[in-house]
């Protein structure tokens, strides 16, 4: 397998700064062991003006089918068939990504000690490729790289150029070109793609990779528009895998999105323990009377958003008047606990067709909350910045559009009660504001004005007779005919 590295200079920034970048001196032909092979490194050019640096590595295919165990390249059929005579001494592939991350991780990671300012600058950068497995052809290759800042000039082999009839084969030859983007962003891109256009890996999949993916995507990865394709290919198609890497790699697209960092977003519960809190009086109080009113209002199909770790969901699972359960939630640790306190993996077929779990922000609009009889938002809220509170409030009221409502939040009045909050304090660090019950009232008499429901508000907890109770419900109810009787 071939690749190379091709830079351009001038005499304040030479080419052969590559050296520098990649540690390996232009003046040494190099050799380094490999599992697999031996990668060699050299440097056909090595001109101020021009600087190329060359990977060859030659593969042992006996070492590689008996380190594999004779399974061949990750299970692919043509490993399988010919384990000893095949393309990969040839054809670049997972081997040579591996060879890459091993023989530059120093360039890949952007570390360069003795010219620190030299990793994050961005050079003239050309990469070729002379024998590529690309399973998808040519337009595949410039989907993958194109996004990425890339010229992207691809050439198919032909099956046979004496009887041209025959066609292409799988292989092209690849050459990359761009300006803008720094020597490790390079070698990242191809350490990732190389094996996702090969469609194979030579070594098992396991779940360390769903880490190594993020941590080599991070920057490109989340919004590249075939980030699906990637994911799965890259993961060998591991269902359990590929849906694990996306849902991270969609919470990492939300926290760019909001411009925060992923734990900021991803806080519904403390990070020093996952163990299952003990409700307190008042959150068994809490969902009982959530439970009472989507009960009274006939609801069937209920969405609990902001679900946290699934208690409500739990309780609503142990009446069969509901008959599908959503709980949708930001953060994915809440919802790793939700599975666990529901024991999802271990649940009966009809129980687990009752309740499912996605995640999803609800600052934003959501063709999968539309259609549900009642949704529900728990102590949600208050968790929110007060600007944001109108995209929410169109996510669930003006878009998805439940017949019914239901909204808790905690009366900031009756924290005087509590003994163990010190004064001016909210109940929790995470809330951005507690209202009084007069604000409360104001705000979703008005949600309910602007969107076709009328409200009803009714206390939750002991109802104190000079600061009211410790959490307010309003109940939201559809009102337009129009409405209602397509609800």
């Amino acid at each position: 397998m071939f690749l190379t590295i091709t830079t351009t200079g001038t005499p304040e920034r030479p080419a052969t700064d590559l050296g520098y970048l990649l540690h390996k001196h232009p003046d040494k032909a190099q050799a380094f062991s490999t599992s697999y092979g031996t990668a060699h490194v050299l440097y056909p050019e090595a001109e101020a003006g021009r600087c190329t640096a060359a990977l060859l590595l030659e593969v042992d295919a006996v070492a590689l089918v008996r380190r594999g165990k004779g399974k061949g390249r990750g299970g692919a059929p043509d490993a399988a068939l010919a384990q000893y005579v095949n393309d990969r001494p040839y054809a670049a592939s997972s081997l040579l990504a591996v060879a890459l991350s091993s023989v530059f991780s120093s360039a890949m990671k952007g570390v360069c000690h003795a010219r620190p300012e030299l990793p994050g600058q961005a050079r003239p950068l050309r990469v070729e490729v002379p024998a590529l497995p690309a399973r998808g052809g040519p337009d595949l290759v410039r989907k993958l790289f194109e996004p990425l800042g890339w010229t992207v000039t691809v050439e198919p082999v032909p099956l046979d150029t004496e009887f041209p009839d025959w066609g292409d084969s799988r292989y092209v030859r690849l050459v990359l070109e761009s300006d803008t983007l720094t020597l490790a962003e390079a070698l990242r891109h191809l350490y990732v793609l190389l094996p996702v256009l090969d469609d194979a890996k030579h070594y098992w999949v396991a779940p360390d990779e769903v880490d190594k993916l993020l941590r080599v995507g991070e920057g490109w990865l989340p919004r590249h528009p075939e980030q699906r394709l990637i994911t799965s290919r890259y993961l060998s198609r591991r269902w359990a895998l590929t849906r694990q890497a996306t849902e991270r790699l969609e919470l990492v697209r939300l926290a760019e999105t909001d411009d925060s960092e992923v734990e900021e977003i991803d806080n519904a519960v403390e990070a020093e323990t996952e163990a299952e809190e003990k409700p307190t009086p008042l959150a068994v109080q809490r969902r009982e009377a959530i439970v009472t009113a989507l009960r009274q209002s006939g609801a069937a199909r209920v969405l609990d958003l902001g679900c946290g770790q699934g208690q409500l969901v739990q309780a609503l699972l142990k009446d069969p008047a509901f008959t599908e359960i959503v709980g949708v939630d930001v953060s994915m640790r809440a919802l790793t606990i939700a599975s666990r306190r529901l024991k999802l993996d271990r649940m009966g077929e009809r129980q687990a067709a009752r309740v499912q779990l996605f995640q999803g922000s609800l600052a934003y609009t959501d063709v999968r909350l539309k259609g549900y009889d009642a949704a529900v938002l728990s102590e949600v809220v208050e968790h929110l910045d007060l600007p944001r509170l109108p995209a929410l409030e169109y996510a669930v009221f003006g878009s998805a559009r439940p017949r019914t409502v239901l909204v808790t939040t905690p009366n900031v009045e009756y924290n005087v009660r509590w003994e163990s909050l010190p004064a001016g304090h909210v109940r929790h660090g995470d809330h951005r504001f507690e209202w009084t019950r007069a604000e409360f009232r104001a705000w979703a008499e008005a949600v309910a004005e602007r969107h076709g429901y009328g409200v009803a508000f009714e206390p939750v907890g002991p109802d104190d007779p000079e600061v009211g109770p410790p959490t307010q419900m309003a109940v939201f109810t559809l009102t337009t005919p129009k409405e209602a009787k397509a609800a």
